[in-house]
């Protein structure tokens, strides 16, 4: 396999990767740890992932419970999950925070499916713009054959289809779990 079919394809799982991580974050009916990854919250001048704060568990399978180390922050990472607007209410205790991920309605089930499938065009535009690049680079090295640049470009494209299928199968896979009751 051609260098820039290897570096696309290192770009393309990359853009995958990222996918996966922003699918996670959306509500699918379960308590998931992940959806709290990316609030930031005030700690001592700074602002801090609220997961290296403290140990989340996941006690039931809609509830979240967040022990912070300090349990001076308390109120902080509360604070930060509501600003967060993600639709959940946190309960302070005295030793930590108690999410209770409410049951999802059907409207707010299709509005979580077309975040889902806008997140995945997101994806496939990034896939299509790794594509533009490569195929940018390669016209522009004069080291290669015209047959052997169109055999890259064959390569290649063989790899975008790949990753725009990976990206279909990820995304209707979320849509699933969460349109499943």
């Amino acid at each position: 396999m051609d260098a820039y079919v290897i570096e696309a394809k290192d770009r393309f799982e990359k853009t995958i990767a990222s996918l996966k991580g922003q699918l996670a974050k959306l509500r699918s009916g379960r308590a998931n740890p992940a959806m709290l990854e990316g609030i930031k919250c005030d700690y001592y001048g700074d602002k801090m992932d609220i997961v290296s704060l403290c140990s989340i568990q996941i006690p039931e399978p809609r509830q979240l419970y967040i022990k912070p180390y300090s349990r001076e922050d308390i109120k902080t990472i509360a604070a930060a999950i509501n600003a967060a607007n993600l639709g959940i209410n946190p309960a302070v205790e005295a030793d930590g925070i108690r999410i209770v991920v409410p049951a999802m309605t059907e409207e707010i089930r299709k509005d979580i499916a077309k975040k889902a499938k806008a997140v995945g065009e997101e994806a496939k535009v990034g896939i299509r713009n790794v594509r533009r690049d490569i195929l940018s680079l390669l016209k522009e090295d004069d080291s290669m054959s015209d047959d052997y640049k169109e055999t890259v470009e064959k390569d290649l494209q063989k790899e975008v289809d790949a990753a725009n299928k990976s990206i279909e199968d990820i995304v209707a896979e979320k849509t699933k779990e969460v349109m499943s009751i």
